[in-house]
């Protein structure tokens, strides 16, 4: 299958102002201008110069495990009995058949990371998904798509209530940094037995073994963060543990683009379209991933459904280029950015051969407000 005469926004590179995609087996083959294709096939699909870009990816969300208008019972996304959850694996409580997956896709959305709440220092496994499909372990992107962090005044609040630590951003650190050490020495033990037969392993520890790979370095640590300095406890937790680590909402990264860029830590914004509802917000504003992005900082834009409904991630982007972001940086803050961010980028977030057929095409801007895809395809089959 082919589609031609588009405007494409590959996001690999520049756009191609007439250019065909050319689709097998759920993956792109081959993406170039018409130029390159001096006959039309016959199952090529005529644009007509539409918009063509790669299908949108929130890279924080919660959906399918807080389940629109049910209440508690749909309400699967904190844990809030134990403070330190790394154990506790998203895939196991998302529901993919809840209406919020087909309304997400009706906005281009593709593609999900799906976290854990931010009420625990640490919230469990997070998972990356595609929005179509009704059994989750079919529409997987990634299972282990990284460790949910938070810090600031989520966790003092909901623990302060219980009167048990952590009631403090003091107690809240302290919680993260005992449990990366015993997973350390969990991991050390375990390796000192792998080597030498006569050791033995150490007792099972579902905690310490869901941080290994964070350890490892082969999983992210996603930090929840709102505040200036609340950025800079997840930097050096970050540096303290050798991670490999994510700012998500960063809302107040504008005022500290420049140290945040030193780093080379990149930043998830969001939600964009949402009151400064609590202390910690009240430096939040929509140009934020533009500031971010013009001081080097690769970033990406999320709703954090349910915060904000999931078909508001491209008018966030669009809000974002009013603001100041570069139109071009903005979709890629919903598309590729958020796909290296999330280590996502071997399958989605771009027009280029090998990668999943994730495509929506657009007549006008694909950030406008009114605008929604008049097709989308996921993994080569076109589902609106």
């Amino acid at each position: 299958m082919y589609l031609i005469h588009g405007f494409l926004y590959t996001m690999a590179g520049p756009a191609i102002p007439d250019g065909f995609v050319e689709i097998q087996n759920g993956k792109i083959v081959s993406v170039g201008a018409m130029s390159e294709l001096p006959n039309t096939p016959l199952d090529a699909v005529d644009l007509k110069g539409a918009n063509v870009t790669p299908g949108f990816i929130d890279a924080h969300c919660h959906i399918g495990i807080e389940e629109d208008s049910i209440g508690p019972m749909g309400s699967d996304c904190n844990e809030a009995t134990d403070p330190c959850t790394p154990h506790l694996r998203v895939i196991d409580a998302v529901n993919p058949r809840e209406r919020c997956y087909s309304e997400a896709l009706e906005a281009g959305v593709t593609s999900v990371v799906t976290c854990p709440g931010s009420a625990n220092p640490i919230g469990g496994t997070i998972l990356a998904m595609k929005t179509v499909g009704s059994r989750v372990d079919d529409m997987v992107l990634l299972e282990n798509a990284g460790i949910k962090f938070a810090l600031g005044e989520n966790p003092k609040r909901v623990y302060k209530g219980k009167n048990q630590l952590p009631s403090t951003r003091m107690g809240t650190a302290a919680i993260i940094r005992e449990q990366l050490i015993k997973a350390q020495k969990y991991l050390a033990k375990k390796e000192k037995a792998a080597a030498d037969p006569t050791r033995e392993e150490p007792e099972f520890n579902m905690k310490c073994e869901a941080l290994i790979p964070l350890l490892k370095r082969q999983v992210k640590a996603h930090f929840h963060c709102h505040r200036a300095d609340d950025i800079y406890t997840a930097i050096r937790i970050g540096r303290e543990f050798q991670l490999d680590y994510i700012l998500v909402h960063c809302t107040e990264g504008h005022l500290i683009a420049d140290d945040i860029a030193k780093e080379g830590i990149p930043a998830i914004c969001g939600p964009l379209l949402t009151a400064r509802s609590k202390p910690e917000l009240s430096n939040a504003t929509v140009a934020n991933p533009g500031v971010l992005s013009k001081a080097g900082v690769l970033t990406a834009i999320c709703t954090d459904h349910d915060v904000i409904p999931m078909p508001l991630l491209p008018t966030s982007a669009g809000f974002a280029v009013g603001a100041g972001m570069d139109y071009e940086e903005a979709l890629r803050a919903i598309t590729m950015n958020p796909a290296k961010i999330c280590k996502l980028d071997d399958r989605v977030g771009s027009l280029e051969a090998g990668k999943d057929a994730d495509i929506l095409v657009f007549e006008g801007d694909p950030l406008a407000v009114a605008n929604r895809p008049k097709m989308v395809f996921v993994n080569g089959i076109q589902v609106r």
